[in-house]
């Protein structure tokens, strides 16, 4: 920021009533931080020790997150989620415009995007995969859709987050590759329960039968006994991406990579207990303590 030019104007601003420009900014990080903090992310700590630029940057992408996945969630009509995402889509445009977005969130993307170089493509990738989420009945036909699911709501997110950390490229796009399948198919294993009530099925279509299981209503495929082999299928393809996204990040700056290997860590120990459990206990939740994600913390993000 350069401060001489501008303090005539601020001083002149500040005399008329008007609040300067850099404190609007201010405030919709400050939104962006709180909507983070609300939450409840355990990465909240770990995003708080990253430098400024970075830190105000990674509040407001996961902001951006957690407001277009919060309408996906939303009990309301799929028209009025469908609306709100379409008004998310057009500030995303406004950033890249040079227009005011509506939204504090949307107006706090505007340094970041220009900063760190952040792809348009990214944010409305996210949104796509939101509008596939906010549907009524959400069935997977086949492993390519469940791979465009992941690349939209996962592989975008890291996309956007390697730029913030200044990962080089393209490296830094095959480790949020990597690492966003890894996440996305661990989400999936372990909120079979979760998604079931809300009539969502994530588990593909094509490897339900490939297992003989015929049936595509949640509860029904939950209680067929088959459903072990097709967990187990996609379990072993999380630990496939966990392992090239290990490779990914072991060509990194470690100090770079810090934010990216934390959540990954976290990710990882919890498909290791949902294994350890075992696929037939579906109705048993996981969870690590706060002791361990406390742990991975500080073994990972600040060691």
């Amino acid at each position: 920021m350069v401060l001489c030019p501008r303090r005539r104007c601020c001083a002149q601003m500040r005399a008329a009533g008007a609040a300067p420009a850099d404190s609007t900014e201010a405030a919709d990080q400050a939104a962006a931080e709180r909507i983070v903090a609300r939450s409840g992310t355990s990465f909240y700590w770990g995003m708080r020790a990253l430098p400024p630029a970075k830190r105000q940057a990674m509040f407001a992408v996961y902001a951006f997150c957690r407001e277009v996945d919060d309408i996906a969630d939303d009990p309301g009509t799929m028209p009025s989620k469908l609306g709100r995402l379409d008004d998310w889509r057009a500030d995303i445009e406004r950033v890249y415009d040079g227009k005011a977005p509506e939204g504090a969130v949307a107006r706090a993307l505007r340094t970041p995007a220009a900063q760190f170089g952040l792809r348009k493509e990214d944010f409305l990738a996210v949104i796509a995969g939101m509008e596939m989420d906010a549907a009524d009945r959400l069935r997977i036909r086949d492993m390519d859709e469940l791979n465009l699911y992941c690349d939209r709501v996962a592989c975008a997110v890291g996309r956007l987050s390697v730029r913030i950390f200044g990962l080089p490229q393209p490296l830094g796009d095959e480790l949020a590759d990597s690492q966003g399948r890894a996440l996305q198919l661990t989400n999936i294993l372990r909120d079979l329960q979760d998604d079931a009530a809300r009539d969502r099925l994530y588990l593909p279509c094509d490897r339900l039968r490939a297992h003989g299981i015929k049936e595509t209503e949640p509860d029904a495929v939950l209680s067929n006994p088959a459903l072990t082999a097709v967990c187990e299928d996609l379990a072993q393809r999380a630990c496939a991406y966990f392992a090239a996204a290990d490779r990914a990040a072991a060509q990194c700056d470690r100090k770079a990579v810090r934010p990216a290997r934390m959540m990954m860590e976290v990710y990882r120990r919890t498909l290791q207990a949902l294994m350890a459990r075992g696929w037939r206990r579906w109705q048993e939740p996981v969870a690590l303590s706060p002791a361990v994600k406390l742990w991975v913390a500080l073994r990972y993000g600040l060691i």
